[in-house]
């Protein structure tokens, strides 16, 4: 059977997908380029030609500027505090113990929650009248009163941020446990035996198995965090006073909440054109580790 042959049988057996992928993709990514050019609104007319006017609205405007700042700030702490909570989970859970079997399993539960779950359950906790955080921390003595965290600029986005990592932090835990399961015991005893303490085996023994699986994880979270939309809308709809919307509460306000589809459409491929730069990273900064290894 020719080389010609086998390449051709496996152009007709992707066929049927290419074109699905090209009928749910291509197709609604071409008609969104083409609205971002235009005035168009939600309901009515399908606008006029405005050039680039809709891009250079949302690139040059305060809104999207501090949408950004706001998505970047929520990005860098949430994915930090993941990573770092993921690797002292998965440390923790490595060890000898009973029960951790159990333990393993339970920390799976709040990943496995869908966000919608996870966002009503913590916005119940920051009730300004009713939560369990409020009540908690009068008990203790830490406030004097109950607090709207969610409807106060300076916290709502640090109780996002809570939220988040508590959702997310588990994935990272569960992928540097599985790298560490990788990590041969007679190195670890070897290191022991030579005196080095738990900074340095740390350092020199188990991070570089850790690298290249939380190099992964690190940037999968950044990608997902940088275009988060759901738990923000379902918690505070990117509120108080706007503190709390990011790039993609901007993108669905502008398009379906103001109904400016075509200025929507614009700011929708300016965050999609972000978002592939981060993957664009992240294939380079997978191929640097899997090249240094």
């Amino acid at each position: 059977m020719s080389a010609n042959w086998i390449s051709t049988r496996a152009w007709l057996l992707m066929l049927p997908l290419l074109v699905v992928m090209v009928s749910v993709i291509g197709w609604p990514l071409v008609d969104t380029v083409r609205l971002s050019f235009t005035d168009a609104k939600l309901v009515g007319t399908g606008g006029s030609f405005v050039g680039i006017d809709n891009y250079a609205k949302m690139l040059t405007g305060s809104n999207f500027q501090r949408a950004l700042v706001t998505t970047t700030w929520f990005a860098v702490v949430s994915v930090t505090a993941e990573m770092v909570l993921g690797v002292f989970a998965a440390l923790l859970l490595n060890q000898q113990f009973r029960g951790r079997a159990a333990l393993r399993a339970l920390m799976i539960l709040p990943w496995a929650l869908p966000t919608v779950v996870n966002a009503t359950l913590w916005r119940l906790i920051y009730n300004p009248e009713y939560g369990a955080l409020n009540a908690a921390l009068t008990q203790l003595g830490l406030i004097d009163s109950y607090r709207s965290w969610l409807g106060e600029p300076g916290s709502a986005l640090t109780a996002l941020i809570i939220a988040d990592c508590w959702k997310n932090f588990p994935l990272v835990a569960l992928i540097a446990l599985a790298a560490l399961q990788a990590v041969p015991r007679d190195i670890t005893a070897a290191a022991l035996v030579d005196g080095a303490g738990p900074f340095n085996r740390f350092r020199f023994v188990v991070m570089p198995y850790l690298a290249g699986p939380l190099l992964v994880a690190l940037v999968l979270r950044t990608i997902e965090a940088f275009k988060v939309f759901d738990i923000i809308w379902v918690m505070t709809r990117g509120g108080p006073a706007n503190s709390t919307r990011t790039l993609s509460i901007l993108v669905y306000q502008e398009a379906f909440s103001f109904q400016r589809a075509g200025s929507g459409a614009s700011l929708a491929l300016i965050v999609t054109l972000l978002v592939t730069v981060l993957a664009v990273a992240y294939a380079a900064l997978l191929r640097r580790a899997a090249g240094a290894s």
